[in-house]
């Protein structure tokens, strides 16, 4: 691969390593190998905390504190940590870029005045590369601290910043599986069969909601690992599945017009549910774990998720919605009326926080180091600034500039769904309870 800097490494006087978002199995492998990469070749290494919660509100004042606001990133504490739970320098969801939508809003001194506290922040330490690793959030963070560097005068000096994706849903362009994806799938596939079990013995169905705001990929890979009876996500509110309503919203300037939102056919995707219990019944199993992912919510009716908050990135508080609960009871109700009058218990149950700080597996420790190590090769050894981490095949490196990953008019990150004409998807639908091939395709 062509380097960027000739061929030549450069030598960094301090690195900074951020985490953002939510946590994911093996954080510490890739944090840990960064930061070792760089001490062994005479860089510092700070960990920032709590992802970009003490920089984009930095006030020079109040300079920033070693321990409170950022961790010394040595040999010594750095021991044994590959391998450990949680994340060593902690994460937050601030996001200093929420104001910049556009390119030329980085030239808005108040729309940008987060980025650049972040840039003076970092400087004000000492810092002169940045590794930011997190989800697709953080994605767009890094690349718009990028180019808010691009437009500051060419005699201050610029923090290069490499980015490492992050996501148990492994909804990411450019890589084909994400660290902590495979350990999430396994916790949470260990808990549908735990419901099982539990199903069984009580005649009853759970409907399991798993983490998967955009995409769902961690929702089938543990539907699979957990011999679920059926699951659903976005990709496959499609077909006559799929419909619209026209709703009231509010503009910026106050202004109100009606708009058309695509929304699931709740009726028609419940009755495709309840096929799937009375196949079941007709096999002799009156039980079963149903998972959705939790990205559903987003294609609920306005009806069901009015007044839910949002939050910075623009993302429903799914949690308030309680999909899971809410699809037991019209699960019940249609259970019981198309079945001549029998009763089936339905419950709802949310999971996915439980995987997030699981133990790593072996799997996602060697991915994670990887990724860490390529942060470190990227920039001191490629001379890259703006370029995503990347592998493929064997755990080969890859680096995929920002510009391939988000959209240059409104910075926002593409989502990478589950092609539902692929082979996994097929084999989620293979493995579920086998249905009638007159059976709208899911």
């Amino acid at each position: 691969m062509t380097q960027a800097n000739g061929g030549k490494r450069v030598k960094f006087e301090k690195v900074a390593l951020l985490f953002a978002g939510g946590p994911a199995p093996a954080a510490n492998a890739v944090i840990s190998t960064a930061a070792v990469s760089f001490l062994r070749h005479g860089s510092k290494v700070v960990g920032m905390r709590h992802g970009y919660s003490k920089l984009e509100n930095f006030d020079p004042a109040k300079p920033l504190e070693a321990g409170d606001d950022y961790l010394e990133l040595t040999h010594q504490v750095l021991k044994r940590t590959r391998n450990s739970q949680g994340i060593i320098i902690g994460t937050s969801r601030a996001n200093p870029g929420k104001d910049v939508s556009a390119p030329e809003h980085l030239r808005d001194p108040q729309l940008s005045k987060k980025l650049r506290n972040v840039y003076n922040a970092l400087r004000s330490i000492g810092v002169d590369a940045l590794v930011s690793i997190g989800g697709d959030d953080t994605l767009k963070t890094a690349n718009k601290f990028k180019m808010f560097q691009d437009t500051l005068p060419s005699d201050q000096p610029r923090i290069p910043v490499v980015h490492v994706p992050k996501t148990i849903d492994n909804d990411y362009h450019g890589i084909d599986f994400t660290f902590g994806y495979f350990t999430a799938v396994d916790t949470l596939g260990t808990e549908i069969r735990n419901l099982l079990y539990d199903a069984e013995a009580s005649q009853a169905y759970f409907i399991a909601e798993t983490m998967g705001r955009s995409a769902g990929w961690l929702a089938y890979g543990a539907a699979i690992a957990g011999e679920a009876s059926l699951v659903l996500s976005v990709e496959d509110i499609r077909g006559v599945y799929r419909t619209s309503e026209e709703i009231e919203v509010e503009t910026k300037t106050g202004e109100k017009k009606t708009v058309k939102r695509d929304i699931m056919d709740l009726e028609k995707v419940v009755d495709r549910i309840v096929t799937t219990m009375l196949a079941r019944d007709g096999e002799g199993k009156r039980f079963g774990v149903i998972v959705l992912a939790e990205g559903l919510a987003e294609l609920l009716p306005e009806s069901f998720i009015r007044g839910i908050k949002r939050d910075s990135h623009n993302h429903i508080a799914i949690s308030e919605v309680n999909l899971g609960r809410m699809f037991a009871k019209l699960i019940a109700a249609r259970y019981k009326d198309r079945s001549g009058g029998k009763e089936r218990k339905v419950t709802g149950v949310q999971l996915g926080y439980e995987s997030r700080c699981a133990k790593p597996h072996g799997f996602d420790v060697l991915l994670g180091s990887q990724l860490g190590v390529g942060a470190y090769r990227a920039l001191a050894e490629q001379g890259h600034n703006g370029v995503m981490v990347s592998v493929s095949g064997q755990l080969d490196l890859q680096y995929v500039h920002f510009d391939e990953l988000i959209d240059p008019t409104n910075l926002v990150t593409k989502v990478r769904f589950i092609k539902t004409d692929s082979d996994f998807h097929r084999l989620a639908r293979f493995l579920e309870t086998y249905q009638n091939e007159d059976e709208p395709t899911l």
